[in-house]
């Protein structure tokens, strides 16, 4: 299992030195910026991970590094450090998604509570972004007629009400549907629902 990485990014380099010290001695794995653009450049982490960042720098505001994440794609929970208490800020940084936003000087035992949250929220959507991969990997073995099959399955219909809404024979039907069962590994239709309701994140 690939170990949880925090990325800081932050202007000054005392702070960045000692939160890298004060996190690798938590035992996480850091990697700190001086510059967001420098952040933005580095390769998206594949694993459960968090983002420590500043909501004030020159180069670009905390909050704009926040929508360029969106915009690639980046979705690592963040955390904003702030030195200045600006409120409409931290309120506009959790209205747009951050997880938390805490106060220069940082306490350690209240920063540390803060990532081990975002930690958790980060392995929550890791594990529901694998398990969409992973039911959309079994869809893909169904032909376009079982795919249609076991949509009506899944909202209730009868095997003799597909077969008028298909327009094939009962007995066709149940040949499709016992096909969708075995390529999607389901052995009864509450686990069919569940499936395709795991892949919605329903």
């Amino acid at each position: 299992m690939e170990a949880r990485r925090i990325f800081v990014v932050d202007d000054e380099p005392a702070v960045l030195t000692a939160l890298e010290r004060m996190l690798r001695a938590s035992g996480y794995e850091v990697s700190t910026f001086s510059s967001p653009s420098a952040f933005l450049e580095a390769a998206p982490h594949e694993g459960v991970g968090c983002v420590l960042m500043d909501l004030s720098m020159p180069e670009m505001s905390g909050l704009e590094v926040q929508n360029a994440m969106h915009s690639k794609g980046i979705t690592m929970p963040v955390i904003f450090l702030s030195g200045h208490g600006d409120v409409p800020s931290a309120a506009r940084a959790m209205r747009e998604g951050a997880l938390d936003f805490l106060e220069k000087p940082i306490q350690e035992g209240q920063l540390l509570v803060a990532i081990e949250r975002a930690l958790e929220r980060a392995a929550a959507d890791e594990e529901r972004r694998i398990s969409r991969s992973d039911v959309d990997e079994r869809l893909s073995r169904l032909t376009p007629r079982e795919r249609q099959v076991c949509e009506l399955v899944v909202r209730g219909l009868l095997n003799k009400q597909i077969g008028v809404e298909l327009g094939m024979s009962e007995k066709t039907v149940k040949v499709h549907r016992g096909r969708v069962m075995h390529k999607l590994e389901v052995h009864s239709v509450a686990a069919l629902v569940r499936l395709m309701a795991a892949r919605t994140g329903g």
